[in-house]
């Protein structure tokens, strides 16, 4: 199988060298962080998550969005950690 990149190489942390994958890849960890923050702010409990005397705290779309958000930051990672390399 190929490989199909929009603009320079895969190595290339140029904005261009980025494929729409990539894209949506930076794009996963702030929208969940924003999910999370819109929930919270939101004020509408959540039934379905929480039903139950013994519901764990972590329970609920916020903890859920914040977890999702963390997962999703490995791009953001990669992306800091070469552009501090290539300032050294």
């Amino acid at each position: 199988m190929s490989e199909i990149h929009a603009g320079a190489s895969a190595g290339d942390p140029s904005p261009a060298g980025h494929s729409a994958a990539d894209w949506l890849s930076f794009a996963a960890a702030p929208t969940f962080a924003t999910m999370a923050l819109l929930t919270l702010l939101g004020g509408a409990p959540d039934m379905i998550c929480s039903t139950g005397q013994d519901a764990s705290p972590l329970g609920g779309m916020v903890p859920m969005y914040l977890l999702m958000s963390g997962f999703h930051l490995g791009p953001w990672l990669k992306q800091v950690s070469g552009r501090r390399r290539r300032r050294k």
